[in-house]
């Protein structure tokens, strides 16, 4: 497939980027958490792929493996390639010292020469702030903390934007609201199945800042089946995995895979710049653009909504 994809704004940026994004934190070899292996030649395919592909925007971390394994991955990729193409914008993330979990401003510098050295890049257009909820804010916050050697990486020119991304929807709420961050990125939280980040993506909408929803599917649940797991976001989750199975008999009667709604649950809505899908294939790469392309009807959507399980079993169940 080569058809250009739909690019929206990227927040106040000035960036627009496509609707999709690449995530590759499966290309790392995880198997403990992803349960399969992915050899480093098929890693390079995948990435390799992406660059052909209709998707201009790659997301990654200095901590997606061990020793940055899918930094290095993506940067053999590059070297392969002979550069990294003008038009992809390639983000990653700092991360703690893996043996001591510093997270300190030295250590942002550290996580972020790393970074640069595994990908084999001068410098990165979007860097974030990675799960921040592995620190106190106010340590992060103070003098010398993270927050200030990001806001130093960005004035020195090495970095063009910042964004936070995490799990905890309240404390990512907080740091969107310092005004320090472009872009948000939520995981696991604005699926068919949970809907706790709603307060954050309003808050980015009010001050202008993009939102980037990754792990659409769930972790597993919604890309495998819920029955074929109940793993959701990492975890069992039994009553999540009862509402997936309702979701699933509504998607067959109209024949369309659940996959496929989950995904598009996430790209129609307009609040979202870019959601961002992980990839452990080349053949992957294509499945994606399929399932963003399917035909859905309109009241497969009303079915679903009506579907969506209990707040209290959300991730981040909001109080009250």
């Amino acid at each position: 497939m080569t058809e250009p994809l739909p690019r929206r704004r990227l927040g106040r940026t000035g960036l627009e980027v496509t609707e999709l994004c690449f995530g590759t934190s499966p290309l790392a070899n995880i198997p403990g958490l992803y349960g399969y292996d992915v050899t480093e030649e098929r890693a390079v395919a995948t990435v390799l792929e992406a660059f052909e592909s209709p998707v201009r925007f790659l997301d990654t971390s200095n901590g997606y493996g061990p020793d940055g394994e899918s930094e290095r991955r993506i940067g053999e990729a590059i070297r392969r390639r002979g550069g990294l193409p003008d038009d992809l914008l390639l983000a990653t993330k700092v991360d703690p010292d893996p043996a001591t979990g510093d997270f300190s401003g030295a250590r942002v510098r550290a996580s972020f020469a790393e970074s640069l050295d595994r990908l084999g890049v001068d410098r990165i257009a979007l860097l974030h702030f990675h799960d921040p909820e592995r620190i106190d804010f106010d340590d992060a916050m103070a003098p010398g903390g993270a927050v200030e050697a990001l806001l130093e990486l960005q004035a020195e020119g090495a970095v063009d934007h910042l964004g936070v991304a995490g799990g905890p929807i309240e404390l990512l709420r907080r740091y969107v609201a310092t005004g320090h961050f472009d872009v948000a990125l939520t995981h696991n939280r604005f699926t068919l199945l949970d809907r706790s980040a709603e307060p954050l993506i309003a808050d980015a909408v009010a001050l202008d800042v993009a939102v980037l929803n990754a792990a659409p599917y769930g972790g597993g649940m919604l890309a495998k089946g819920p029955s074929t797991t109940a793993r959701y976001a990492y975890g069992e989750r039994e009553s999540v995995r009862r509402a997936a199975l309702e979701m699933e008999a509504a998607c067959d009667r109209y024949g369309v895979p659940l996959r496929a709604a989950a995904l598009q649950f996430s790209l129609r809505e307009p609040r979202i710049a870019s959601t961002v899908v992980g990839v452990s294939a080349p053949e992957r790469i294509r499945q994606t653009l399929e399932l963003a392309a399917f035909g859905i009807p309109d009241p497969l959507w009303d079915e679903l909504e009506a579907l969506v399980p209990p707040r209290d079993t959300w991730l981040d169940a909001p109080e009250g």
